[in-house]
């Protein structure tokens, strides 16, 4: 079955995954802060571009959105012209931005009194997963609404899951990135130590990563990692930003993650010499600072 669909944010994200959505055959309408950005998306997939969150959500069935914080996400949805003023009755609001756990549960709470359904769902796999319909999907919600939206979210997935209710499904997209966290600083101390070690890295890579050492990290970044290369991929911006939301959740619950206060430090570094910008893998350049 095919649906009317309202698609908010065209970053490297959202762009690929509303375009997963109409080559579905639903019928897209996007909205996007840089109007330029919308057109060519348009232009590329056809559908619509609406002038506001609002117009793109008014008659849609299911509305999708990818920005990049909480405020950001408060202010497609419920700020002026936002996305919630033109939700029916019945129909589903999925929220693929990574946020704090509490602005699902504000934003679900409110979609209630107007008689719609928020499903929180942040994805994992970057930028390569988006453009693959290869993303890992993790949703909290309604169990109702979300699966009314998992045939919809199966256009850009390979894996998705109901992990509870409401912010569970940004409580598991913190978990994600406690695991990512911890991997990048280990595989960077253990990419920095074969160097200094006088080893051939990638030799080394080659053979570990055909064991127990294996991750992600290790086959998608050790490479560009070893050749200092870090203009691509997930910012360090950006997961300073997660893992904010990751250690005032955890303040919240009481748990102790002395590993994760750590690596935000680390790439609180990163930041100040420049690497905003640069992929999480950048840990490394620390340790090559100090090892010199």
């Amino acid at each position: 079955m095919n649906f009317d669909v309202a698609f908010i944010g065209l970053g490297v994200m959202g762009y690929p995954m509303a375009g997963y959505l109409a080559k579905g055959g639903h019928r897209v309408t996007v909205y996007n802060r840089t109007t330029s950005k919308a057109r060519q998306w348009v232009a590329e997939f056809g559908g619509m571009a609406a002038k506001t969150p609002a117009a793109a959500a008014t008659g849609a069935d299911f509305a999708f959105c990818c920005v990049g914080n909480d405020e950001d996400l408060r202010s497609v949805t419920v700020g002026p012209d936002g996305a919630f003023t033109g939700m029916k009755p019945g129909a589903i609001f999925i929220d693929h931005t990574t946020t704090s756990a509490d602005v699902a549960r504000e934003l679900h709470a409110k979609a209630a009194e107007m008689e719609f359904s928020f499903v929180d769902a942040p994805v994992s796999g970057g930028q390569a997963g988006a453009e693959n319909g290869q993303l890992t999907v993790m949703t909290g919600g309604d169990e109702e609404a979300v699966a009314k939206a998992a045939p919809l979210i199966d256009c850009f997935a390979r894996m998705q899951a109901r992990l509870g209710d409401s912010g569970c499904g940004q409580l598991a997209k913190m978990v994600n990135q406690i695991c990512i966290a911890g991997l990048v600083q280990g595989l960077s101390e253990a990419l920095h130590f074969a160097g200094r070690a006088g080893l051939d890295e990638n030799a080394v890579v080659d053979v570990i990563s055909k064991g127990a050492a294996q991750s992600w990290q290790m086959d998608n970044r050790a490479a560009t990692m070893i050749n200092g290369e870090f203009d691509f991929g997930f910012a360090v911006d950006w997961m300073r930003k997660d893992l904010g939301y990751v250690l005032s959740e955890a303040r919240n619950n009481g748990s102790h993650l002395p590993l994760t206060a750590l690596v935000d430090q680390f790439y609180s570094e990163v930041q100040a010499k420049g690497g905003g910008r640069w992929d999480t893998s950048s840990l490394i350049s620390l340790l090559s600072m100090k090892g010199n």
